[in-house]
């Protein structure tokens, strides 16, 4: 299965934080599902490292690409698309990030691993 991994799921899996269900880690480390991780994830955690926000090593970038290949999470870039997809959004979320990813989903048909109970109000499915 493809699934879109929400920015704190990857960062939960890659720090093996508490916070990440099991069921959540199961699928996760499952090699039979396709793990991708949207370009807004990776420039959100770039901007909130910029700002202090969160702490990675440097350069955040290559920590970023290096967690990514180690923990087979392929890119989902920005597509026509998902653009087309994100202006008919209902404004539900205010997180231009989650928005984008919301609109990615719903256009590839991928389910949102994700720890937000507000993206399912979306009609996206959320595992």
């Amino acid at each position: 299965m493809k699934i879109l991994v929400d920015t704190h799921i990857f960062l939960w899996a890659i720090t093996d934080d508490h916070r990440l269900s099991a069921e959540n880690r199961t699928v996760y480390l499952d090699n039979s599902n396709q793990l991708y991780l949207s370009v807004a994830s990776v420039w959100e955690m770039l901007i909130k490292c910029g700002l202090g926000k969160l702490p990675l090593p440097k350069p955040a970038s290559g920590y970023i690409l290096k967690q990514m290949e180690k923990n087979r999470v392929e890119m989902l870039t920005i597509r026509a698309a998902h653009l087309t997809q994100l202006e008919s959004l209902p404004p539900i979320h205010r997180d231009p990030f989650d928005r984008m990813m919301v609109a990615q989903a719903s256009a590839e048909g991928m389910p949102i691993m994700s720890a937000d109970p507000a993206l399912r109000r979306y009609g996206v499915r959320v595992l």
